[in-house]
């Protein structure tokens, strides 16, 4: 009776010419790019500037993967340091090989120089970026798929995985745990965990990247134990394990010791960034403004040109009046006379009060 499984690739790499397109580099490519556009989605609804968690990641990946790779050789040495290895092996990072562990300590250096130089704080930022990261692990295990790399004990389940035999690294074919997509689901899981927990909390002040080491690091540890690829073991446990573990236990004490000391969240995590959008905003309205009140001289010049006639033909007007009013008594009393008998005046009393 055939087993239902998951088909490996044929091949983890394809030639373009001379230019080897390997799908372990895509994946965590794809991983990161998936990362920093979430990272900067929330870093934008927190009240932080577009752009800043990209410029930040242009410190922290290339921290991360040096850290990342770092781990992974001093803790599995012997392919490279060992009696028949190879140390420049040590450089071939597109063959696989990233630790997670030292991926995310060195990346946090990466990601502290880079909050540094922009005055932001780096609880903040790490908070930001916590789901994303978490959805750039998933991507990035399937990574593990296209080497064949990473599986676990054997299995008959109907979602095992297939690995092809490969004499020359003693790989043996045969069906597996799929341990790559085990992470990949528990990784989504802790995303969704994380945001879910912060919308509803309203965690800061690096509470929400506790969060996401802590239940990740649940994860990892029974995945952890499931792989059966050669590691070291302290007290029968491998060593990767007791780093979950340890660091586990580290991100819920700082969670519960933040809330206390530090609880609720940031009120600015980018000091001048909303100084930043007001001046934008009132240079928009003053060029707006601007154009309106040029409309409104341009409007405005014949009215005060108008105005102004009209207040010289007032001027003539009193002018005249006051003339008429100099004028002879005979003239004024002639006038008079056209006017009611109870209002008339002597004639020549040469009165110039008006009625």
């Amino acid at each position: 009776m055939d087993l239902a499984f998951i088909p490996s690739p044929s091949v983890g790499v394809v030639h373009l010419g001379p230019i080897p397109l390997r799908g372990y580099a895509f994946c965590i490519i794809i991983g990161v790019f998936v990362g920093v556009w979430l990272g900067n989605k929330r870093w934008v609804q927190r009240g932080g500037r577009s752009g800043t968690v990209a410029d930040i990641a242009v410190w922290a990946v290339p921290f991360g993967l040096i850290g990342g790779r770092l781990y992974h050789v001093i803790t599995t040495y012997e392919p490279y340091f060992g009696p028949n290895g190879h140390p420049l092996d040590a450089f071939k990072v597109w063959e696989g090989g990233l630790g997670i562990w030292g991926a995310v300590a060195l990346g946090a250096v990466g990601a502290w120089i880079g909050c540094r130089r922009r005055g932001i704080p780096l609880p903040a930022y790490a908070d930001a970026l916590a789901p994303g990261l978490a959805l750039g692990q998933a991507i990035g295990r399937w990574g593990n798929w296209f080497n064949q790399e990473l599986y676990g004990k054997p299995t008959d389940v109907p979602w095992a995985l297939e690995i092809s035999s490969d004499p020359a690294i003693g790989r043996i074919g045969g069906t597996y745990h799929p341990t790559f997509l085990y992470e990949c689901l528990w990784c989504i899981g802790v995303a969704a965990l994380v945001m879910w927990a912060d919308k509803r909390f309203r965690l800061g002040h690096g509470r929400a990247f506790a969060l996401y080491v802590a239940a990740y690091c649940a994860g990892r540890a029974w995945i952890e134990y499931m792989r059966v690829d050669e590691a070291h073991h302290i007290l029968g446990l491998r060593l990767n394990v007791w780093t979950a573990l340890i660091v586990l236990i580290l991100a819920v004490a700082y969670f519960v010791i933040s809330a206390k000391k530090a609880p609720g969240r940031e009120a600015v995590v980018e000091p001048g960034a909303q100084l930043a959008e007001d001046a934008d905003g009132e240079t928009a309205g003053s060029g707006t403004d601007g154009d309106a009140e040029e409309g409104k001289v341009s409007v405005e010049k014949p009215a005060a040109k108008t105005a102004a006639d009209d207040g010289a033909a007032e001027s003539g007007a009193e002018e005249a009046e006051t003339s008429a009013d100099d004028e002879p008594g005979d003239k004024k009393s002639g006038d008079a006379a056209d006017e009611p008998a109870a209002d008339a005046k002597p004639a020549g009393s040469g009165s110039t009060k008006k009625s």
